[in-house]
Formats: C-alpha cells, structure tokens, sequence
C-alpha cells in the first residue's frame, strides 16, 4: 500500500522534499508514494502540477487533517514547527520535520513527549548529512574498529550566507521565529555527526558571538538577537574529548561541514563540500588513503553503478526518506526520531547558555 504525503512549504527544503518523494521509488523500488496535497500560504497550484502533488492548498491544518494523508513532511520556518508537528501526530499522521526540531527546549520536549505518547507513529528529523554513503563508511569503520578507540573529534560547520554587513534583518535573526542562530540552522547539523559516531556528550563549555549586532530593515537598524558563531570544547561519555565550531558569518565557506576523528589506530577526516571523497589513515601508513565514493559505500548503487560519478546533497534526501517509508512499513526504525532530536536540541541549547561555564549534560 502507497503512503499518502503532503507536503507544507515550497522553499528550499520544500522542494528537497519533494524530489526526494518523487525519486524515492526509482531509486529504491516499491510503490511510488501517492502526492495528495501541497500546502503553502500562496496556495501554490503551478507548484503543485510540476511537482506532481493531486492538489494545492493555502490551509497547512486541512493538509494534515485530509484522510488520504499518511505522513506529513514539514518544511516551514522554525516556529512552525510545533504546531504542526503536534496538529499531525493528533490526526494519527506519521512526521517528517526539518530541522532544528524547534525554537526552544522547551517545545522539543513537549514534542517528544506527544511522540512517546503516539508509538505507532513515525517521527524523522531532517539531519540528512547522515545518509551520504561517505558519512555511512565512516560510521561502519568507527563502529567495526578500524581505527580503534576513538580518542577526539574535530569539528566545524561554516557558511557566509549572513557575513554580509548589509544584508537585510530578516526573522532568522530573532528568538521568537528563528529560535538559536548559527547553531540552530547549521550547529544541530554537527552534533547530529558528532553523536552519531561519537556517542552521548557528557559535558561542554561554549560560548558564543554575535559578529554583526544590528541589520538594515524598512524601520530603521534593527537588533540580531541570536548568535553568528558558536565554540565548544567537549567532554563525551566515552572519555574522548572533542572540539566544534559553527559560524554564518565565516567568508568565503558555502557549506564546511568538516570533521575528522582520532583513534588509537587510525584517523578518519570528511568534509561536505567534497561529498564523495572520505580520507582514512591507518596505524603504520605513511599518510592517509583517499576512499572515492561508489557503488562498495552504503546506497551509492541505488543511484548510480559506477564509482566516482558523484553523490549529491539530493540524493541525501532520498535515502533519507527510504528510511522513512520502511520505518512506516514496520522495517527498521529511522532515526534521528523526536527522542534523539531532543538530545541534539539539549546539547546545542547548553552550547547556546553555557557562556564560557562548563554544563553537564549526564542524565539528561
């Protein structure tokens, strides 16, 4: 039986989304998912027809309440997030929500706690870096101890979309709509790496800037309320130490998503702006190996059989939602589900507080 998808938003992750639906039974087989109802606030009938949704709507709520929806796929500003999420679980809808999971603490709380209270439900947070099948290798080979006991991670996720002094004050750039900053638009993104290959975070210390403190508007200068940058130093469950970065002011980085990990036999070192390369050093070699991404790496065939001819951020998303499908079918679970975003959301929220003190996060 088909799944019955609506989609809400029609931005840049909308239409990620939406290819991802429309790819996903080519790339993976099965039944193709049926396109029921595409909702935006300009009701987008033109859009509708070319992605292939039966119909447009300008009412989110009557997207989720229609029968013929199965899963709802959330790709609206940050403090939408909530109600929509919590409107579909009530209707008995399973939810595909980009991330970060929401403004504050707080609401991802109450958000995993309604999850909880709908096991029958599939939940999917959008961290779709963890599909790429470089990123996949890498978890393998920590997991499968290629490079033996991880000892520390590095890293950094940094973008220039706000370095721009003059570019306008916009809703991102304030706690009521856009929620955290730099670590709530691509900071979560890191920890959501972090955690997957290095396990839970103990404790941190952070702190973090804003690098540009006013932004032109219509009215006049208006105030950034949350942060460009942030730095951490980290301590994590295992022992192993770790250092992270994240800015929206860096010039010059389009998407650095960077990390590297030490182990007592080997060195792993990625970065999403070379998405299908994955450098691994071995214990006695002289330097490091590169791993060109291709069909031997997990869900590359799917797409494409020879090695080398590149994986990209799409595809990421069509893995992503595979994972979603066999989740509702019974299959493996998907994660990261609202449980585990809850975590990313603590650790990026103690990130945003901690102002240079260090912050326990054990038995959170």
């Amino acid at each position: 039986m088909s799944l019955g998808v609506a989609l809400i938003g029609t931005g840049f992750m909308g239409k990620c989304h939406a290819m991802a639906w429309r790819n996903v039974a080519t790339a993976f087989g099965g039944t193709p998912p049926r396109l029921e109802v595409l909702a935006d606030a300009a009701a987008p009938g033109d859009l509708a027809r070319a992605w292939g949704f039966a119909r447009a709507t300008a009412d989110w709520q009557a997207a989720v309440a229609n029968p013929g929806v199965d899963v709802v796929s959330i790709t609206t500003p940050n403090g939408l997030h909530r109600p929509m999420a919590e409107a579909a679980l009530r209707a008995g809808k399973h939810v595909w929500l980009e991330k970060p999971m929401a403004l504050t603490l707080a609401d991802a709380q109450a958000m995993a706690d309604l999850a909880a209270a709908h096991p029958g439900q599939v939940t999917l947070l959008g961290y779709n870096y963890l599909r790429s099948p470089a990123f996949q290798a890498a978890r393998a080979m920590v997991a499968d101890g290629v490079i033996g006991t991880t000892l520390a991670f590095r890293g950094v996720y940094d973008e220039d979309y706000s370095a721009d002094p003059s570019l306008p004050w916009s809703w991102r750039m304030t706690h009521q709509e856009g929620g955290l900053g730099a670590l709530g638009d691509l900071g979560c993104h890191l920890v959501s790496v972090m955690v997957a290959l290095m396990g839970p975070v103990a404790e941190l210390t952070a702190m973090t800037q804003i690098a540009v403190p006013t932004r032109p508007s219509p009215d006049g200068p208006r105030a950034v309320e949350n942060e460009d940058s942030a730095l951490a130093l980290i301590r994590f469950s295992s022992g192993a130490q770790g250092s992270f970065a994240t800015s929206r002011v860096a010039r010059g980085r389009k998407c650095r998503l960077q990390w590297e990990i030490h182990g007592s036999d080997g060195t792993l070192i990625f970065d999403q702006e070379h998405i299908n390369e994955l450098w691994v050093h071995r214990a006695g070699e002289a330097g490091f190996t590169r791993h060109l991404t291709g069909p031997d790496q997990p869900d590359f065939a799917a797409f494409c059989p020879a090695p080398g001819h590149g994986f990209g951020f799409n595809e990421q998303k069509v893995v992503e939602c595979r994972d979603l499908i066999r989740a509702t079918q019974g299959g493996t679970p998907c994660g990261p589900d609202f449980a585990a975003g809850l975590q990313i959301e603590r650790i990026i929220h103690a990130m945003a507080t901690s102002a240079g003190r260090p912050v326990s996060l054990e038995g959170a």
